[in-house]
């Protein structure tokens, strides 16, 4: 499938894609660049994302870092 990006740099990710993935109104994407082959790539931050995180990171200190930068952006 294709889209178009706007002047913005907006896309639309087609509804298919959208239902196989769980992607709805509010829904967060994470984006990441993988600069060696130019692709842009969308995870969808879901319930079932978050599941999949869980225990990964234990002990990292990142839910900390997390909050602190959640206060950040809420303070903006």
């Amino acid at each position: 499938m294709e889209t178009v990006a706007t002047s913005k740099g907006q896309v639309v990710i087609p509804s298919k894609i959208r239902k196989q993935l769980g992607i709805k109104d509010g829904t967060y994407l994470q984006i990441d660049v993988n600069a060696a082959t130019r692709q842009i790539i969308l995870t969808p931050v879901t319930r079932e994302y978050i599941r999949s995180l869980r225990g990964r990171y234990k002990g990292k200190g990142l839910m900390k870092a997390l909050m602190e930068e959640k206060k950040r952006e809420r303070e903006l």
